[in-house]
């Protein structure tokens, strides 16, 4: 019975993913969670379940590890991320440079897609992209600098002058 409930969520979800990775400008990418039997049973049940993409028209679904370049990686974790924040009320999420490898139009798309997350939920993500940057409520500048031969990195948060300044800075 769990079996067939993971199987029908699975469906249902990787249909969602589909969604979420046309809107975040990956519309050929095929995404499919596959449950299938598992070699023996385990903690998580009989099912092993696995997370397929075929990022390029034609190619054979192969595991997400396996084949998603950095950028893409980061817009099919971030649509799996949306899909699943409806379903489990994740608190925080933390993206690291969920900006590699992609445009300003997409850049912008992803932003408003984190925009979108942080409405239910705590959103902190490390960018270098304006297009994501001031779309969020709240910046902080990190800093390094090298103290007696020692790096040292600082963070503070931003006022209303220094956010468009930095935004600035960065589209520069």
């Amino acid at each position: 019975v769990l079996s067939e409930k993971r199987r029908a969520a699975a469906k249902d979800a990787s249909d969602a993913i589909m969604n979420e990775l046309a809107y975040l400008d990956m519309p050929k990418v095929k995404f499919s969670i596959d449950v299938s039997d598992a070699k023996e049973l385990s903690l998580w049940g009989a099912d092993k379940i696995e997370f397929l993409v075929a990022t390029n028209p034609g190619e054979p679904m192969m595991p997400i590890g396996d084949i998603a370049s950095g950028g893409e990686m980061a817009r099919i974790m971030l649509a799996i991320r949306s899909v699943l924040n409806e379903k489990d009320g994740v608190s925080s999420s933390v993206y690291d440079e969920i900006d590699t490898g992609i445009s300003g139009k997409t850049s912008r798309k992803v932003g408003i897609k984190l925009r979108s997350i942080a409405e239910g939920s705590q959103v902190i993500c490390v960018t270098h992209s304006a297009q994501i940057a001031t779309l969020a409520d709240v910046h902080f500048l990190i800093t390094k600098q090298e103290i007696d031969g020692r790096a040292h990195t600082s963070i503070r948060a931003l006022d209303t002058d220094e956010r468009i300044e930095e935004a600035a800075r960065i589209l520069g």
